[in-house]
């Protein structure tokens, strides 16, 4: 784990938290020209977000990654696959969310949330973890989570509007 850094419980507290990181990460997209990805509307307005974040809550899916200081630098929600992936053919732990904050970018909060989530899986006897991921733009999302040990899978589409969300789930095994 990244050094003073904490993974806990996300809370109700935390959501306006995971809504900037959200929110920090669509900035971050939009000022590179790739508004395919999310768009480029804050998520912290956008109250279909809000739903999905005070769900992870209720769900008890997620989970934050804190400095000693309290700042939410990170966030990881986890639980069963997103409706518009096909199911899994055996027991799994899905990676629903996972965010960082952008001003800490290559510090390692991401690779430690998804060794959280690794955490997770075995202790529920979980061998297999999956996550999906934007598949457009130049694929680097994807190679961001195969240099964390996942293996492609499926690719699939999301209608949006008059287009399709590319999207990649990718799967690792525990």
């Amino acid at each position: 784990m990244t050094t003073s850094l904490t993974v806990r419980r996300g809370a109700r507290a935390d959501v306006d938290a995971v809504l900037r990181l959200l929110d920090g990460a669509t900035e971050w997209l939009v000022a590179r020209g790739r508004t395919d990805q999310w768009g480029t509307e804050p998520h912290s307005t956008n109250p279909r977000r809000i739903e999905q974040i005070n769900g992870f809550v209720d769900d008890e899916g997620l989970w934050v990654a804190e400095t000693a200081d309290g700042r939410v630098v990170g966030a990881l929600a986890v639980g069963a696959a997103m409706p518009y992936v096909p199911p899994a053919t055996e027991p799994e732990l899905y990676v629903r969310l996972l965010v960082t904050d952008r001003a800490s970018s290559g510090t390692g909060i991401g690779t430690d949330l998804l060794e959280h989530a690794r955490s997770l899986a075995r202790g529920l006897g979980v061998d297999l973890l999956r996550v999906d991921c934007f598949a457009g733009g130049d694929g680097a999302l994807v190679r961001y989570y195969e240099k964390q040990g996942f293996t492609r899978a499926e690719q699939f589409a999301v209608p949006v509007n008059d287009s399709e969300w590319p999207g990649q789930i990718l799967f690792q095994r525990l």
